[in-house]
């Protein structure tokens, strides 16, 4: 006959689950469904872990299931914390206290039991004895510690919870995301009301994306902020978060004020991510600081180990640092959609701000920063004035991280080096036409390297020069000819007539010149730059082809047609010799050439070399350069000029 307290066990099976679950809890139905297909085979001990970062909702996601399936479970359920308790001892105190079992200390010879038989003998005689048990491991770090611990009968079911990725080959794994923009909006509407989302929706998803979408710091700033009267306002929540970033209290409320809540949100952010913090060995907390440098976008693999190298870290122990960042869910792995990149990772912004902190106070953070810094102007200073599609595609992942260099990292470069960071990102913009880009950088660049080396430097001379150039191309002549002036004489002064530099300065101030119908004064300067150029460089160099292209449009200007004619074709001739016929200046010079021949009317020279030109710009440039609306509209003119309208 069934005794009492199996009959008692059937009705109300045994189940310690303390959390309610949010009653604002979104999205997930995903995962709650692959859950309850993967721990629902039959005939199997089925074991699954919910991995991803601290804050994520791991938690909440296996409250949720213990709940709405809590009668696929008749057999209950069993919730043991696996990080802050001895797990084997938790089971026996469960089987005590809600099954009303006496667990022996001894076997029917007296023989002592070990505390894996005690557990074992826990799982035999499991009441109620029949139905499906489900057993939540929440929170495992150490798959080890718990392994000859687990139940082997099939009738249970193990759901674990872990910030590290696969536990084991065994163990059906689900990886936990952040929220989607859409839901992370959806639950802090639900937490701070709808009508304050709907007054400052736009707040309401920058704070939603300041937050990264992690539920844990929309939960915590959604309590806090349900709790404020009503003219404490999203924005001014939002402001407060970036002006105190982590520190923040409404993301970091002390834990015994969190742990007297029924939600699964028992800690701060802070507290959150020391938890896997203290985790890490030395090094890989060493490489965490390093890599809360990068700006908030994905970088790639080669960079780290570049910066690593920089600071003569054992490749071997940064490999295996960035496997622990990545088992525990600290960095994730991307893939960079151009497929430019092989390797690519990212970090949650909410991590990025805690490693930051963690760097802040590392005794290593001048030299991090100063490998950091290395690694990205070595990238500046490869982008040529006329950067290639390929050039493009090869630095464009770089470039946030540059920009990060050059916005808060230009202490830690060199004297040196510091024109390069501002001149590198300006080349970058003002190469494909984006002017507008390139503007605040060349601008910063002057204001940064004339503060830093004072105003009699070379450096400052070509800010003012590459800041002249921006202008030029945008039409403002008026501004481009002063900081032209000023980068001429600065030069003479410093470097004495005999330098390229001089040189690069004459031609400059000649183009703007050229550009204004002001040849007379573009003439003398375009000559003096030439023959300079050929007694430093000798005939056989890039700048000396860009002299003669230069001296030939001015005569084409003033209609000096068998002038120009045998200085472009030299032009021309060199180029394809010194750069190869794939370059953006070879394309420059068919299209200059098929222009003096089209001025002339000899439009069937003309034609294929504006082909040539149109070509050879969409192939190196890409279609949206304005070198290649240059081509078509070129080629237009000719066909115009031909009667050929169609």
């Amino acid at each position: 006959m069934p005794s009492p307290e199996r009959e008692r066990a059937k009705l109300n099976p045994p189940n310690n689950v303390v959390f309610q679950g949010s009653a604002n809890f979104v999205g997930r139905q995903h995962e709650l469904s692959l859950l309850q297909e993967k721990l629902q085979q039959p005939g199997v001990v089925a074991i699954s872990a919910v991995s991803g970062m601290g804050g994520v909702g791991k938690t909440e996601l296996a409250t949720q299931y213990a709940h709405q399936h809590q009668a696929d479970y008749p057999g209950g359920i069993c919730w043991l914390n696996a990080r802050e308790s001895n797990v084997a001892a938790e089971i026996i105190q469960f089987a005590q206290a809600y099954m009303n079992l006496e667990v022996p200390q001894q076997d029917f010879r007296g023989r002592q039991l070990s505390l894996t038989e005690q557990v074992h003998w826990c799982w035999q005689h499991w009441q109620p004895p029949e139905g499906l048990a489900l057993v939540v491991l929440d929170d495992i770090t150490d798959l080890g510690s718990c392994r000859e611990f687990l139940p082997t009968a099939h009738r249970f079911r193990v759901l674990m919870t872990t910030r590290l990725r696969y536990l084991d080959t065994n163990i059906e794994e689900i990886s936990l995301d952040v929220l989607s923009p859409e839901e992370a909006l959806e639950l802090l509407t639900k937490l701070v009301g709808e009508r304050r989302v709907q007054k400052e929706e736009e707040t309401a998803k920058q704070l939603c994306e300041w937050l990264g979408y992690l539920p844990l710091g929309l939960e915590l700033v959604g309590r806090y902020l349900a709790k404020k009267p009503p003219h404490w306002s999203l924005a001014k929540m939002l402001q407060r978060l970036q002006q105190q970033r982590l520190q923040d209290e409404a993301i970091n409320r002390h834990k015994q004020q969190l742990q007297k809540t029924l939600s699964t949100a028992q800690l701060g952010v802070l507290d959150a991510f020391e938890l896997s913090w203290l985790e890490l060995d030395p090094m890989t907390q060493r490489v965490g600081e390093l890599l809360s440098l990068f700006a908030p976008d994905i970088f790639a693999w080669k960079w780290v180990e570049s910066a690593t190298s920089r600071l003569n870290w054992d490749a071997t122990e940064v490999e295996t640092a960035v496997e622990q960042l990545y088992e525990r869910h600290l960095i994730q792995s991307v893939e960079d959609k151009s497929g430019d990149i092989d390797y690519c990772y990212k970090i949650h912004p909410l991590i990025r701000e805690f490693l930051k902190l963690k760097q802040a106070a590392s005794e290593q953070i001048d030299e991090l920063k100063r490998a950091f810094a290395e690694t990205f102007i070595a990238i500046a200073k490869k982008i040529p004035d006329s950067p290639t599609q390929e050039i493009i595609k090869s630095v464009k992942d770089a470039i946030p991280h540059l920009a990060e260099v050059a916005q808060n990292l230009s202490a830690s470069v060199s004297d040196e080096n510091l024109i390069s960071v501002f001149a590198g990102l300006g080349r970058f913009y003002e190469g494909q036409g984006l002017y507008a880009l390139a503007k605040p950088w060349l601008e910063q660049c002057v204001s940064v390297v004339q503060s830093r080396l004072g105003d009699e430097h070379p450096d400052v001379a070509a800010s003012y020069n590459n800041l002249a150039g921006l202008y030029k191309s945008q039409g403002r002549y008026t501004d481009a000819e002063p900081l032209y002036i000023k980068a001429l004489e600065l030069r003479q002064r410093l470097l004495g007539e005999e330098h390229p530099d001089v040189a690069a300065s004459y031609n400059n101030l000649a183009g703007l010149y050229s550009d204004q119908g002001r040849y007379t004064e573009a003439e003398p300067l375009y000559i003096k730059a030439l023959e300079l150029r050929q007694r430093l460089l000798g005939d056989e160099h890039p700048d000396v082809a860009a002299s003669y292209n230069n001296l030939a449009g001015l005569y084409k200007s003033q209609g000096r047609y068998t002038d120009a004619e045998p200085l472009y074709i030299k032009a021309l001739e060199l180029r394809q010799r010194l750069l190869g016929e794939e370059h953006p200046d070879v394309a420059a010079s068919y299209n200059n050439l098929a222009g003096l021949y089209s001025d002339q009317g000899r439009y069937t020279e003309a034609e294929p070399l504006y082909i040539k030109a149109l070509e050879l710009r969409q192939r190196l440039l890409g279609d949206e350069h304005p070198d290649v609306a240059a081509s078509y509209n070129n080629l237009a003119g000719l066909y115009k000029s031909q009667g050929r309208y169609t």
